[in-house]
């Protein structure tokens, strides 16, 4: 096992667009990147779960069950629809005092850590393509020749230090695109496209194969 050449593998897979990743851009523009990086805590726990999983053999067996694989899999849609359509119909941004016509200005609102935080954990555990990532692709970096558990404790706390990496990423990203929401019509369009991409999200997570 080789931990340093397991490093940029691990980033590069955390950096793949996907509905953590959005969640992360998405609290970058309305809670900042501080209150972003505070939230991927929820995802490292359900991620951590799964890693724990897939070191005692389980994960193997969740792939070859078609049933645990449809149900999470449908969970994780309805999940990912229930927060597009939230989404879409919301006319509120959270952080920012809109008025019509007139440009946003800074809102005192106090941000709800344990919300991000929970809906991090959420998108994460109902993932099925987590299970693939863990039961598949961390095995191959596994040395037969070594103890199993010391190495998939270090391999999942690289590939979770690399996920806040890429929260830092998306968040700084959508910190960046806050600067251009200037109207109440721009909060509608973005919580609009919010909406498309989880319900998006959850069309392509039912398309989802093992």
């Amino acid at each position: 096992m080789d931990a340093l050449l397991f490093a940029p593998v691990a980033v590069a897979i955390a950096l793949t667009p996907g509905p953590n990743n959005f969640c992360g851009l998405n609290n970058g523009i309305r809670a900042g990147v501080g209150a972003a990086l505070v939230g991927t805590l929820g995802r490292a726990a359900a991620f951590a779960i799964f890693l724990t999983v897939s070191a005692v053999g389980l994960g193997a067996m969740l792939l070859a069950s078609e049933a645990a694989f449809t149900a999470v899999k449908w969970v994780g849609a309805c999940y990912l629809f229930w927060l597009g359509w939230r989404a879409w119909r919301s006319r509120e941004f959270n952080g920012l005092e809109v008025v019509d016509g007139a440009e946003v200005a800074a809102s005192a609102a106090p941000v709800r850590l344990w919300s991000l935080i929970t809906q991090e954990f959420l998108l994460g555990i109902t993932n099925p393509k987590a299970i693939i990532l863990f039961a598949a692709i961390f095995p191959q970096f596994i040395d037969p020749a070594q103890p199993a558990a010391r190495q998939f404790l270090i391999l999942g706390s690289v590939y979770l230090a690399a996920e806040f990496v890429a929260t830092a990423v998306y968040a700084a990203g959508g910190r960046q695109i806050r600067r251009f929401i200037r109207t109440s019509r721009g909060v509608v369009r973005l919580n609009k496209a919010t909406g498309g991409f989880f319900m998006g999200a959850g069309g392509l997570l039912l398309a989802t194969n093992r």
